[in-house]
């Protein structure tokens, strides 16, 4: 295989680097420290050197930081010289339960992002009170309304993900995209029917924590675990750090084969590889978006796939 620079989002509706970025880390202090360890110039630096490395997708929402994140990336993205691709996502409180807040929401979300059209909106998880349908005919909505180009949904299952794109095909509107968690230690969207709905129906599966939360970095191991809101993970238990060593260690060795790439270059570069599938990691510095890139800049061989993908098979 050879290395992989560009990815379709939906039915080539637009494209991107094979890598995107998530903005959550610009905004959410809890789990990232911005504010006190991180702030706008570090998310400048990230930002600055996602473009440099071809990284076109910023997948932001108006939950991180309550709107935070998105004035961020409204900020960076205005300033910047280059185009650049923005996902947001609309979230469906419990009382907004009509179609038409939908488009309320966006033109919101447009507002702190400072622009009059995203590239991708969607629905951050499935309502507890509107239909499939109803957010549908609300995405369908925005698309005639000329406020975002594509749309998609985010953590909907394998029949939701179905039902979306059936309501949504009736609109002439295509859906995009089904943002999950999906990693070497997350393999629930192959268990679970939504990996094969992506490709049946040509949408993409954008993978978010395609790290597993930092524990495929290699940085952790049974009695050490992240300083920060993180280590309440079930990710991070002992038992599961050390169920995960195994996979650690072959990623090291995997890496060590093509100019020392990183455990979570390897992680990155075995996920972004499938078919329709887009990760998105996050960046706190410059540092670390140069390093996502380089995850697809390798090839791995066949056998070195595989014994990943047998090491990984178990976890959910």
């Amino acid at each position: 295989m050879s290395e992989i620079e560009t990815a379709d989002i939906g039915l080539g509706q637009f494209t991107v680097g094979r890598i995107g970025v998530g903005a959550m880390p610009w905004s959410d202090s809890r789990s990232f420290g911005y504010g006190s360890r991180l702030g706008l110039a570090q998310a400048r630096q990230a930002f600055d050197a996602c473009l440099g490395a071809e990284i076109t997708l910023v997948d932001t929402a108006e939950l991180y930081g309550f709107g935070k994140s998105e004035r961020i990336v409204g900020k960076l993205v205005r300033a910047s010289p280059q185009s650049v691709c923005v996902a947001t996502k609309y979230a469906p409180y419990p009382s907004r339960f009509t179609r038409d807040s939908v488009s309320a929401a966006l033109r919101r979300s447009l507002r702190r992002l400072e622009r009059e059209q995203v590239d991708l909106y969607q629905i951050h998880f499935p309502s507890p009170v509107m239909s499939v349908a109803r957010l549908m005919e609300g995405l369908a909505d925005a698309v005639e309304a000329g406020l975002t180009r594509c749309v998609g949904v985010s953590n909907f299952s394998a029949a939701q993900t179905r039902e979306a794109h059936e309501v949504l095909a009736r609109r002439s509107v295509a859906l995009a995209s089904n943002q999950v968690e999906y990693s070497l230690v997350r393999r629930r969207p192959e268990k679970n029917g939504v990996l094969e709905a992506c490709r049946e129906l040509d949408v993409t599966l954008i993978a978010y924590s395609p790290l597993g939360r930092g524990v495929l970095s290699g940085k952790y191991r049974p009695g050490a675990s992240p300083s920060d809101m993180r280590r309440r993970s079930p990710a991070f238990k002992t038992d599961r750090l050390e169920q995960i060593q195994p996979l650690i260690e072959a990623l090291r060795e995997v890496g060590a084969a093509h100019d020392n790439a990183t455990p979570a270059q390897v992680a990155l570069n075995w996920l972004a590889r499938q078919s329709h599938v887009l990760p998105i990691p996050g960046a706190k510095n410059a540092t670390q978006a140069r390093e996502n890139l380089e995850a697809v800049r390798f090839a791995m061989s066949d056998d070195e796939t595989d014994r990943l993908d047998v090491l990984s098979k178990s976890f959910s």
